[in-house]
């Protein structure tokens, strides 16, 4: 509260911290900040092993298979994307500070639906939080694993209070880590980081998570991630074993992935990895592939003070579904449908639907059916990455994938498999479309359909709707252009690109690191 000298005396204000707060997110949300990092230079700090180093990482091991980027013996964060942190984090005469720090004066990233395209509905949900301190579990935690089995963590929560703060040398004197998440919320250097490798990858927006372990500790159990990560060893060095991924699948982003401890049961993580990160060192572990990590002394290295401890950021590049082959994929359907006029175009008797948008519909169920049976669908779509608009490699990479699922879908979109699966989710209840919402971007009858009424168009004139059905699917597999579908693609990626800047120049302003 703050104290206004009036006519008569002192009144107090009623300005709170969070409106304050609130006008300074408001203010910089469209500020225009300048970027520090473009994507070719973060690809160059990233994967500084060869000319096509990128492109052989694409190729060989993206969502494939792990990747340790080795850097020079003689390596040093000169000139390099982390050097400004790097430096940040030695400027703190202890680690202690650099704790205080950041429990003092950073704020709680508070969270953003993933679909949302318009700021101000975030600011009018949050307004009363924006500028709170850090949330435990939400923002922080502090845990250590003993034994490879359960985490244990040391606060409670959610919310830290001084105490707490104050307990946070006694927490790293008895091992546990602190994991700090929304590191590009937070500081402006690792801001660019993020913003280059959304624009190296063709995605919305990426995370960036720290990890602060002591000599001879483990923080997090053995898991694993619903994204990709680039593990980028900042200080001291860990140990890390990598297990092959459990399926041939690749978890979804949001997907349930706390799953080891029956797996482990069965020995089905047999045949892990082991590689040790030195400073500098880059290590690239696909999601889905269980992994845990723990710091040892090196004895190849030369330590002073306290070396031993253990800091690393990682780099999460989270596929969101409208950017995945499928999301691509549903996209292209809804863009085609859109500007296609069917043959047999005739209005139903049972549905304000006509035979042309059911049709189209019953693709979109068709697509989905299938990208849970084949693996390629759920992949990432670098369409939107900045090395597609200049290197031949990767847009013939693009493009033969893209014609690749498209037989899939023609040779695979069986009718009546189709509605027996819209007629068992009527029966069930379920939304075949819940996770498809975000298609309503692009066409807003989306967001009114209703899987009763199709099936009613389908139940009540199914041999007009199947003939419908197989005109849809051969004029749209042959017929969609690729360039067109890119174009729309883009600008979708652009709309979400937009919020998330918007969102991180507000915390920013809030963190003013």
């Amino acid at each position: 509260m703050n104290d206004i000298r009036g006519s008569e005396g002192f009144y107090t204000s009623n300005i709170r911290t969070n409106n304050l707060a609130e006008c300074l997110f408001r203010l910089s949300v469209e500020g225009t900040i300048t970027t520090s990092f473009t994507s070719h230079e973060v690809k160059k700090s990233i994967f500084d092993f060869g000319q096509n180093s990128f492109e052989s990482f694409i190729v060989n091991h993206w969502e494939q298979s792990p990747l340790l980027i080795q850097k020079p013996s003689n390596f040093s964060f000169q000139d390099n994307i982390f050097s400004p942190f790097s430096r940040f984090l030695r400027s703190n005469k202890t680690i202690f500070s650099f704790l205080d720090f950041m429990f003092h004066n950073l704020t709680s990233a508070l969270p953003i639906s993933s679909d949302e395209l318009d700021i101000s509905n975030f600011l009018n949900e949050s307004r009363e939080n924006i500028g709170c301190p850090l949330m435990y579990q939400q923002d922080i935690r502090v845990v250590k694993t003993l034994e490879s089995k359960g985490e244990n963590h040391f606060f409670q929560g959610p919310v830290l209070n001084a105490h707490d703060i104050l307990r946070s040398r006694e927490a790293y004197n008895d091992g546990y880590t602190f994991a700090m998440r929304g590191m590009e919320f937070r500081f402006k250097d690792i801001a660019d980081i993020s913003e280059g490798l959304t624009f190296l990858f063709g995605q919305p927006s990426t995370g960036v998570n720290m990890y602060l372990t002591p000599p001879n500790s483990q923080g997090l159990a053995r898991h694993r991630d619903d994204h990709c990560v680039l593990v980028c060893q900042i200080r001291g060095v860990k140990k890390w074993k990598i297990f092959p991924n459990l399926g041939p699948h690749l978890p979804r982003l949001y997907e349930n992935v706390d799953d080891l401890v029956y797996l482990e049961g069965e020995n089905k993580l047999d045949g892990f990895k082991e590689v040790l990160l030195r400073e500098g060192d880059v290590l690239y572990i696909p999601r889905g592939f269980p992994h845990e990590a723990c710091t040892v002394i090196d004895d190849d290295s030369e330590k002073i003070g306290n070396e031993e401890f253990s800091l690393h950021l990682t780099l999460a590049i989270e596929i969101e579904p409208p950017f995945e082959w499928e999301g691509f994929l549903h996209l292209a359907l809804s863009l085609w449908g859109q500007n296609y006029k069917f043959t047999n175009h005739i209005p139903c008797e049972y549905s304000s639907q006509n035979l042309h948008n059911v049709a189209v519909y019953l693709m979109h169920i068709s697509i989905k059916l299938i990208g849970e049976c084949d693996p390629r669908f759920r992949k990432a779509c670098l369409i939107g990455a900045d090395s597609f608009k200049s290197e031949d490699w990767l847009q013939t990479h693009q493009k033969s994938t893209f014609d690749s699922l498209l037989s899939k879908i023609y040779s695979d979109s069986n009718f009546n498999v189709i509605v027996s699966n819209l007629e068992a989710a009527v029966r069930k209840n379920e939304d075949f479309f819940d996770k498809l919402r975000w298609v309503c971007h692009l066409d807003q009858k989306m967001s009114s359909i209703e899987l009763e009424d199709i099936f009613n168009v389908v139940d009540h004139q199914k041999d007009k709707v199947e003939a419908a059905f197989i005109e849809a699917k051969s004029e749209f597999c042959n017929g969609i252009v690729f360039d067109e579908a890119v174009h729309h693609y883009n600008l979708l990626l652009e709309k979400y690109r937009i919020i998330r800047k918007q969102y991180i120049n507000g915390m920013l302003s809030l963190n003013c690191t």
